[in-house]
C-alpha cells in the first residue's frame, strides 16, 4: 500500500503560550516545545502497521516553515519512509488554505490511503480531513477508532455521539484518526539514525488567498479566589446557597 500521512507541528499541550504584540498571534520563541500533533501519532502508527502487513511506503506531509523538519524527522524515525515539507513562512490559520495546499501535492501521488489526525490541538477546527477529501474527490471517514483493509475497501469503526458505528468505504480515501486508535511506537535508536538519511523533499506551498484570518487573541479570564469553610457540616446550607445563587450549578 502507498500511504500518505498529513501531520502538523503544534506546541506541546503543557506550553504556556504568550500573545504577541500584534494581538493576533502568539510568540514563537525557545520557550515553546514543538511536537507532532497528538492526534497525528496514531495516524503514523496505523500507516506503518498497514505497510508492514501489506507492503508499501509511508510518506509524511507537513505544511509550514523549516522548524517542522524536527517533527518530520521524528515521524521518519518511527519508520516512515520519506517526507515532503510544503514550504510556507507559517502554518495557515485557514483550514481551506491548508487543505488546498496539501491536495495540490497529494493528487500527484498514487496513494491508497491518506491519513490525518482527527483534529489539531492548537486550533481544534476538525475541518481539514473533510475539505481535503472534497478537494481530491475521495471518500472521507473521520473520528476513526479502528481500521481494517478488506481488498479494495476499508472498514472503519468510528466514534459518533452516544456510541460507535461501523462503516465500509472504497479506496482510495481520507481517514481522520482518533487518539484511541492505537499507542504510537517510540523511535528506536536505529530508527533515529536511519531518519537522518531519509529524504525530505521541499516544495513551495500553493496556499492562495486565506479566507479565515485571526483578528484577536485573548487570555481566558482569571479564576476568582476560592472560598474555604471551616465549620464542618454547619457550613452545608451556606455552600448549597452559594452553589445555587452564585455559581448557579444546582
Amino acid at each position: 500500500m502507498n500511504i500518505a500521512v498529513c501531520i502538523k507541528q503544534t506546541p506541546d499541550t503543557t506550553t504556556r503560550v504568550q500573545i504577541a504584540d500584534d494581538g493576533a498571534s502568539f510568540v514563537e520563541d525557545d520557550s515553546i516545545q514543538w511536537v507532532i500533533n497528538p492526534h497525528d501519532g496514531p495516524a503514523i502508527e496505523k500507516a506503518l502497521q498497514l505497510t508492514e502487513a501489506h507492503g508499501g511506503d509511508v510518506t509524511l506531509l507537513s505544511l509550514g516553515p523549516p522548524r517542522l523538519e524536527k517533527s518530520i524527522r521524528e515521524g521518519l524515525a518511527m519508520g516512515a519512509h520519506k517526507a515532503i515539507r510544503l514550504h510556507a513562512d507559517r502554518t495557515p490559520d485557514d483550514p481551506m488554505a491548508t487543505a488546498r495546499a496539501l491536495a495540490a501535492v497529494l493528487q500527484e501521488g498514487d496513494y491508497d490511503l491518506i491519513f490525518t489526525g482527527r483534529q489539531a490541538v492548537d486550533d481544534d477546527n476538525l475541518m481539514v480531513p473533510g475539505i481535503l477529501a472534497q478537494a481530491l474527490g475521495l471518500p472521507c471517514v473521520t473520528a476513526v477508532d479502528d481500521l481494517t483493509i478488506d481488498g479494495d475497501a476499508g472498514v472503519a469503526l468510528r466514534e459518533i455521539e452516544g456510541g460507535r458505528e461501523r462503516v465500509r468505504f472504497s479506496l482510495p480515501a481520507v481517514v481522520g484518526t482518533n487518539l484511541r486508535m492505537n499507542e504510537p511506537r517510540y523511535p528506536s535508536f536505529k530508527g533515529i539514525m536511519q531518519a537522518k538519511r531519509k529524504p525530505i523533499d521541499v516544495v513551495d506551498a500553493q496556499l492562495g488567498d486565506e479566507q479565515l484570518v485571526i483578528q484577536t487573541l485573548s487570555y481566558p479570564p482569571e479564576k476568582s479566589a476560592g472560598k474555604v469553610f471551616d465549620n464542618g457540616v454547619d457550613a452545608v446550607p451556606e455552600v448549597v446557597r452559594l452553589l445555587r445563587e452564585e455559581a448557579r450549578l444546582i
